[in-house]
This record gives structure tokens, sequence and C-alpha cells, in this order.
């Protein structure tokens, strides 16, 4: 979504739209109006609650291609039917809502305008051709780069800096001016001696790329969340209510337009031209953009487009196209506006960015019910905003449809900006090195043969469930997930010390006949205490002293492998000036490891649903668990339950209900249950006083607990992250979900447990309460009446972005 401020008074020109109108009314155009008056309600609706979403919650859910193809849309029906166009509609205003809730709102005095977007140089010079019959001959172009920030709104008076206010709906604004002064490029006061009496100067707030990539860093390392990318950081830094916390993010602001004027005197007259305006700006002492250039000619212009398309990553900004603007102001005055945008400018969109580097390798994992997937290791390359080295290639089938080699130069882009895609190889840059990838036969955790489970089925399992180290560490990172049983303190690193001591740090792979000397070894054999989950509640402190992890430790300057204890303390030898000389204190209980036992013991009382998710019973996601909890109340009533019964819960069908009675045949799978129930675990919702939507007291979680564990078999890893901070955030809350066909990084369940964990609802069908379908290969009839219904329809890129940032516009 493009927006962009304008330079000159608001002289608002009526909306240019005309259209043919039918001598005949027919059957047929009454119904072709009618159908077209239902998808202008739904395009408005939908665009929108993106904007609002956008301004408020400073996300970008969806790629900037799915919302500007929403808006031309609902333009193109406005322009061939203007009985359809509504004053209130989208396309005749621009930003969102003012937050009156923890900002002032204040009035601008001069509008501040959106762009219309072009998405190639065809459309663009179609633009130019328009254009040059409306300006004088040898009109010159100002053009520049669009800075991907937050539109900001400087207020002088006599000089002096006394307001800046957010873009808010273009007429009304928050009011961020403490924020703002903290930014050392912003003048308190203009550095001239005779300044305007008021002057209304627009600009953007971002964040460097290199200060982004530092400041993620920090809150990563501080146990925060990092920001998805420079803009989001900019619009958040700059919204806060204590500016002592902006004053502390690296923000920049540049400037790029004067609207409103009023002169102290007649000795210094506005200037003329786009150009002098920077001119002006820069004597001022205001910050410009050094990426602008005057040009003569549509040429001219296309060669500075394509020029920043090749170095976008040399500008220290992230960028969001080039604005192409009248010089002469004049000329843009007779030119005017619509009811959004000037006609005098356009911003032209570079397409996704798709970046190039080294495949190195492409290695497999193992999930928690044995699915193995492959993933590609690539050389650190910036895409999007963000480093990418890993990408899924889901099964052996993929990579043999993307053609790609080890070794490889390979073509990567980020789907919707969240998701590391290797879209395929460049392949006139082969040396003949490169290797094909065979996707191998056997089990790379246990070694046992895998199978696929059906005929004609792209992934292939490993059947050694209950011995598979890789299997059994992540469903024990699975049952302890928010979406289980919610042990905090049981992640990944206390999950691998349990189950494999020994294999945690990327130690399994290490080399230890050519690197030694960065590894101090040990002959100390350590026995895993849980080799099944089973046992999980049976742990004491004791079963843990001595337990140690191999670790990536740094010492003297050097970087080396170590076992180090992670339950426990070790000893400590303290030197004393009594006669013995030194006191040694034995190994104690860390705090996690206390934290850990108190948290076992409160998850004895999970309510019903969590407790069916922390199995791991295939297809049976929270979503389904709450349903059948609901239905059954007790452990032992599921357990029982025949299958047409289990299938006839809504929600659950047959798929789900056979995989849960069949997972009751397993007699280690039994097992699990019955140690948990000796150990105190509660498998009864009429006892736990707990609901089917949630457990009381600490265990509930509340419906961010929902969020679908990182190792998820039904949700790919690459998304996991987006999942569970979905949950955390209530992105779809009040949404109505269907998900139909088939996806690649989600199994039927896992896209209703990450829709429910997010705050929506997921049914089984489609109806005119239904706000979004996300459809996949082979949709079927689902996709047909969502249709029929004027319901919106999602590919899974665009669910996922939705998933990420709510339902909200992006810029």
């Amino acid at each position: 979504m493009t927006t962009e401020s304008t330079n000159t008074d608001a002289t608002a020109a009526e909306p240019a739209m005309a259209g043919p109108v039918a001598d005949q009314v027919t059957e047929t155009d009454v119904t072709e109006t009618a159908g077209l008056a239902k998808r202008v309600h739904e395009l408005t609706a939908r665009i929108e609650e993106l904007r609002e979403q956008y301004y408020q919650q400073n996300a970008s859910p969806v790629p900037d291609a799915d919302y500007d193809a929403m808006v031309a849309e609902l333009e193109e029906i406005e322009q061939a039917h203007p009985e359809l166009a509504k004053e209130d509609s989208p396309t005749q205003h621009v930003g969102g809502a003012v937050d009156t809730t923890t900002f002032d709102a204040v009035e601008h005095l001069v509008r501040m305008y959106s762009l219309d977007n072009v998405f190639s140089i065809d459309e663009l010079r179609t633009w130019f051709s328009r254009e040059r019959h409306a300006v004088p001959e040898g009109t010159r172009w100002l053009t520049e780069l669009k800075i991907d920030g937050l539109a900001v709104n400087l207020l002088y008076r006599d000089g002096h800096l006394v307001r800046a206010a957010t873009r808010g709906d273009g007429t009304t604004g928050e009011d961020i001016t403490p924020n703002v002064r903290t930014l050392e490029d912003v003048p308190q006061q203009l550095a001239t001696e005779h300044p305007p009496q008021e002057v209304e100067i627009r600009g953007e707030v971002f964040f460097p790329i290199e200060r982004f990539a530092e400041l993620n860093a920090g809150l990563v390392e501080s146990g925060q969340k990092p920001f998805a990318n420079p803009r989001n950081a900019a619009a958040g830094s700059l919204r806060q209510k204590d500016s002592r916390v902006t004053a502390r993010r690296p923000l920049r602001m540049l400037v790029h337009g004067i609207a409103a004027w009023t002169p102290a005197d007649d000795s210094h007259p506005e200037p003329a031209a786009q150009s002098e305006v920077y001119e002006t700006l820069r004597d001022w002492g205001l910050p410009i953009s050094e990426y602008y250039r005057v040009c003569e000619s549509a040429a001219e212009v296309e060669e500075f487009i394509e020029y920043y398309g090749e170095n976008r990553h040399s500008v220290s900004h992230e960028i969001d196209g080039v604005v192409i603007k009248v010089d002469d102001i004049a000329a843009q005055e007779q030119l005017g506006y619509t009811s959004r945008a000037p006609r005098w400018a356009i911003a032209y969109k570079y397409p996704p960015e798709e970046v190039t580097t080294r495949l190195l390798d492409i290695q497999v994992q193992v999930g928690r019910t044995g699915r193995v997937t492959p993933f590609a290791v690539m050389e650190p390359v910036l895409v999007a905003g963000s480093t990418v080295e890993r990408a899924t290639l889901h099964n052996g089938y993929e990579v043999e449809r993307k053609g790609v080699l080890i070794g490889d130069l390979v073509v990567i882009r980020k789907a919707g900006d969240v998701i590391p895609e290797v879209l395929g190889p460049v392949v006139d840059q082969r040396d003949g090195s490169e290797r094909a990838f065979v996707m191998p036969t056997e089990c790379p955790a246990c070694g046992a043969t895998l199978y696929e489970q059906k005929a004609g089925d792209k992934d292939r399992r490993c059947p050694n469930a209950r011995s598979c180290p890789d299997q059994l560490v992540n469903r024990v990172i699975y049952l302890a997930s928010r979406s289980a049983l919610d042990i905090e303190a049981l992640g990944e690193k206390a999950a691998y010390a349990l189950t494999a001591p020994g294999e945690y740090d990327g130690v399994r792979n290490f080399d230890w006949d050519t690197d030694t000397g960065l590894a101090q070894r040990t002959g100390d054999e350590m026995r895993a205490p849980l080799t099944s989950e089973a046992f999980l509640f049976d742990l004491t402190p004791e079963d843990l002293e001595g337990l140690k992890t191999w670790q990536t430790v740094r010492a003297d300057g050097d970087k080396r492998i170590e076992l180090v204890p992670y339950f426990w303390t070790r000893p400590e030898l303290y030197k004393t000036k009594a006669k013995k000389g030194e006191v040694r204190f034995p190994s104690r209980l860390r705090k996690n490891t206390e934290t850990l036992f108190a948290e076992l013991e409160r998850a004895k009382q999970s309510p019903l649903w969590r407790i069916l998710v922390a199995l791991s019973i295939r297809h049976v996601g929270p979503a389904a668990a709450r349903e059948i909890a609901a239905a059954f109340g007790s452990m032992e009533a599921v357990r029982s339950a025949p299958v047409d019964e289990l299938a006839a819960i809504e929600g659950v069908g047959e798929v789900i209900a056979q995989s849960l009675h069949e997972w009751f045949d397993v007699d280690w799978h039994v097992e699990i249950v019955d140690r948990w129930l000796a150990a105190g675990v509660v498998m009864d919702d009429a006892v736990t006083g707990a609901a089917a939507g949630g457990a009381s007291g600490a265990a509930s979680g509340g419906a961010a607990a929902g969020a679908a564990g990182a190792s998820a078999e039904g949700i790919e890893p690459e998304v996991a992250d987006e999942v569970s901070e979905a949950a955390q955030a209530q992105t779809l809350a009040g949404l109505t979900i269907v998900a139909t066909g088939s996806l690649e990084l989600f199994t039927r369940d896992g896209i209703a447990e990450a829709i429910r964990a997010a705050g929506g609802t997921s049914p089984g069908s489609v109806s005119k309460k239904t706000d979004y379908l996300v459809a996949g290969a082979n949709a079927g009839s689902k996709l047909t009446k969502a249709e029929s219904l004027g319901v919106a329809v999602l590919d899974e890129e665009q669910f996922v972005a939705l998933l990420k940032d709510g339902p909200t516009a992006s810029e």
C-alpha cells in the first residue's frame, strides 16, 4: 500500500469516474450489477480492515501486491460502474483511524494524500503519456526512492517545532511530538533568520538497515521478540507512550515535501519547483534524501528505476519503490488531485525481491511423528529485511521438481515476506561439481528403514516411534509447548538434556577427528533419564544430578565444546583466610530446574484437552482435542469410545477418530497414560473443574496458550514461530476461517490448530459467516461454495501473512 505526502494545498478535484451506462436494463444486467455490488462490499470491507490494522498495529500481514490488487480491482469496478462508488469508499481516502486512547488527535493543516501505483514500465509509460498532454513542454520530473518508513508531519511556527503527528486518516493524525523531539535529525528550530510564519513539512521516519540488525540482535539476546522488518520497528518505536524508549532507538528521518506555507512577509516566496523545495529544506537544516534526481525525460526516469532496482542494497534504508513527481509546482497545481491522490505523481513498485545464494547442503530432520523432511542449508543472505540460511524443501519429490543440486547457485525469496522459499537453480552457473540430493532410505537418527505410509505418499517416515531419539525429543518439546501442557522450563535444551545428553548444540555433527582441540571430551557415560515420555512425571531432582550437555563455550578468547552441567550447578571452591584455606560448596539445583519441577506439578491439573494434545496422537491438535474433551470429559471415556461416536463430534471426523482409536491399540502408548495417572496426573475435567475451552488457574494460559509447538507435526518448522507469535497476539481473533485442499506447510488439523490458537474459529464447512477460505491444491467443493458466497479466498502464502500480522493493510 503506497502512501505519500504531497507538498501543495489540498484543492481536491472530484474523482474521475466515468463508465458506460446501458440504454436498456436486462435481467442479465441486474444480475451482473448485483454481483458487482456484492464484490464492492467485500473489497471495501477487506481493504478497510487491512488499513485499520496497518495504521493501528504497525503490521504488514499481506504482500503489497495483494493489497494493491484489491484496490485496483475496486477502482476498476467503480470507474466502470459509477453508481456503485460511494463517498466513503477506500479509493476515496487514505490512511487509517487515529488511536485516541494513546495519543491526542490533531488535524493536519493540509491533508496528507496517498499515491497511485504502477507495477511495470509499460504502466509507467502509459502514465507519462497521459501526463505529457497536461503539462507544458519541457517539464522535468523529480524522481526519488520511496522510503519504507512511517509518514510524519512536522509543524513549525516562526521556525520552532511545535508539533509532530502521524498520518492517521490523512486529515487527522496522532500527536507524537515528544517522541519526534528525541530524533537527532529533526531540528527544534529551523536554521534560517527568515522562517515562514507557519509551515508543514512532510517526511518519513525509518530504521537504517544496519542499525535495525543491531536492534534485533539486542532484543533476541535479552529474550524479547525481534521486529519483523525495519518499517515495523520504526512504527513501533515512534508510537511509544514513553519517549525515553524512542530516544534509545536509532531512528532517522528524511523530509520530502512542504504542504502548508504561510510566509512571514513577501520577501521569501514559496519555492517554484519540487527540486527547489529540497534545496530550501536543506538550507533550513532538515535532512533530505541523497537518492533523488531531476530527470529531463521519461527515459532518464527509467534509467533511475533500473539502477536502483539492481543496487537497492547499496541504500542505507529499506525502499518501497520509486516516486516520480512533476517538478514544476505550478503544473502540479494545474493537474490537481483525485479524492485520494495527486495526479502529478506516481509510485513505481518493484517486483518481489529475489536473491541468489549458494546451496551448501540438503539435510533432513525427523519430526515428532516420524516424518522426514529435507531442508536447504545455504550461505546466509539478506532477503526482505532479514538473514536467511535455511528453507524447507518439504519432501524428496519437491527437491526433484525444483531441480536443485547441492552446490547450485539458487534463487530464493520470502513468500509473503515471511517464508524462505527456494525457487530453483541458476543452471548456467553450474561447473560440474554439483551433486544430486538422495532422499535417505534409513532414519538419520536411529537407522530404521523409512517407509511411505500409503502408495503414492510423498512423505517418508521413520517407523521407530518408541525408540527414535529425534522423535522422542520432539515429542517432549511438543508436550511442553503452549499448545499442550505449557511447561515453559522444558524447552529445547532441557528436552535434549533429558532424552539425549551429549547431542545438543550441534555436537552430533561435530567432527571429533578433525576438530580435536576444540573439545574437551570425557569418559563419563551419561544415562538419559527420560527414555519415554511415560516417565516424565516420575522424574526427581536426583535423577538429573550429574547430567551434562555438550555446549559451545568461550574461554580465553577461544571457542570450544565442553560438557556443562545443565540441571545442577558445578561444585564451587572458594579461597578463604581461615586456617583451612578453602571452602567447597556442593552442587545445587539451578533455578530453572526448580521451576521445571514446579511446572510439572502444576501440569498434573491440566484440562483434558491439553493432555490429549500432549500425547502426540496424529491429527489430534488443540482444535480437535477441545471438541473431544468437551464431548467425553475424561480420558477413560475417550479411551472406550467407539470410532463412529468419536467421528460424529463436530470438527473431528473419520480420520481423526480412527487415528485416536488406533493410538490406544499400542501398548507403549497406553503405558504413557497409565504411568501419568499413577504419578497423579488428573485426566477428568469433572475433577479439575476445567472447561474444554481452557484450563483453570495457572495451567490455562488463555487463548494464546493454544499456540502450536515449534515441532508440531501438522505445522512445518519454518512457520512454527509465526504460529506461536500469532497465538500471543491473537491476530485472528473473531475471524472464521475454513481450510481445504492440500497444503505444504500445514496438515488439515495443523492449520485448524493454528487458526484456533490465534483466536479464530475453524469449522469444517463454508457458510455466510465464513471470513476466509484457505485453499490448497485440489480444493474441491468448498472452494466452489466460497466463491458463490463471495467469501475471500486465500492461498497458503496469504494465510501465513494473515496469521502473522492479522487483517492489516500494507504500505
